[in-house]
């Protein structure tokens, strides 16, 4: 499992960690991401999406067809998922 939103698109950062002598190693910043079942009226079927919790808040406020469908037009969920 790839670690990406399928809603959102977001994905991990890289970054530092930063010691108090101000020493810097990379480190990565990953996302609050896990798998979810949503059942999807308008298609009349269960979808599994990978979605981290501002997906989720986002799926919450204009719904799951709406976020699937601009989702889809930006290129973040695939369009065989779709089908």
């Amino acid at each position: 499992m790839s670690k990406i939103c399928q809603i959102t698109g977001k994905k991990a950062m890289v970054g530092n960690n930063v010691a108090h002598s101000n020493k810097r190693t990379k480190r990565k910043f990953n996302v609050n991401l896990f798998s979810k079942k949503f059942y999807w009226v308008e298609e009349d079927r269960w979808v599994n999406l990978n979605i981290s919790a501002s997906g989720l808040r986002l799926i919450n406020k204009v719904g799951l067809d709406a976020a699937i469908k601009d989702a889809a037009s930006k290129g973040f969920l695939p369009v065989e998922k779709l089908q």
